[in-house]
């Protein structure tokens, strides 16, 4: 966002939509909060599985070195990454321009049937559309 020196703005995520391919209704931005849930670390490496040839049965308790389930990504990694995400997330309140940061959009379509993309903005600082490249 940006606007004359020493100016000051309300943000949010909130004033903030996008349109994808025309299409009347428009979607709207997520919280950080929300995407962080989602969001991996591309830096961890989730243990490797053993070969069930390595698994053993210790007499009818049913005990077994093979994993049972998803594997659990560590409460620090996520955390690291919800740290990160709110960290480059656009800040919210009265804040002095210029600023900038991510806004997070939830798209169940196809990413290659995007044809064009508009963000939207409509807050205190008035109304604009700003067409994005697909």
């Amino acid at each position: 966002m940006y606007g004359p020196p020493e100016m000051r703005l309300q943000l949010s995520f909130t004033d903030f939509t996008l349109r994808i391919n025309g299409a009347k209704k428009t979607i709207e931005a997520q919280h950080s909060e929300r995407v962080a849930q989602s969001v991996k670390d591309p830096n961890w490496v989730p243990p490797e599985k053993q070969d069930k040839s390595k698994s053993f049965n210790v007499g009818g308790g049913g005990e077994s070195t093979e994993s049972k389930g998803p594997v659990k990504v560590p409460l620090e990694v996520q955390r690291g990454m919800a740290q990160r995400v709110r960290k480059a997330s656009l800040a919210e309140g009265s804040r002095l321009l210029p600023q900038s940061g991510l806004l997070y959009f939830r798209y169940a379509g196809k990413v290659k049937d995007i044809h064009s993309i508009e963000l939207i903005y409509s807050g205190p600082a008035g109304n604009t559309t700003l067409a994005l490249a697909p």
